[in-house]
């Protein structure tokens, strides 16, 4: 089990980098680019698209138009699970090789 955050603020920074900010007044600066793969989280490197991330008040996330959405508590604790998402990422790139 994991604490549960809330988003409660966003900007966007750069392409595909987004300042993040939390509940209990934490705040992430995010690049999504190298985990943008996949069914879900691949249609992000559109870049038009990624841009229209928003908070959603219902869930306090960010969400985007095609329904993608990173769980808070990964997002509050990106630098501990990046490597895990790029991994993942990078997988999923060698299996579309195949």
């Amino acid at each position: 089990m994991h604490t549960l955050y809330r988003v409660v603020n966003f900007n966007i920074e750069e392409d595909y980098i987004l300042w993040v900010e939390f509940d209990d007044g934490s705040s992430q600066v995010i690049d999504f680019e190298p985990v943008l793969a996949g069914e879900v989280y691949g249609p992000l490197n559109d870049l038009d698209l990624f841009n229209q991330v928003r908070l959603d008040p219902e869930s306090d996330n960010l969400i985007w138009p095609n329904d993608a959405e990173f769980d808070p508590a990964d997002l509050h604790d990106w630098p501990e699970v990046a490597q895990e998402f790029e991994e993942w990422a990078k997988s999923l790139e060698l299996t579309d090789i195949r």
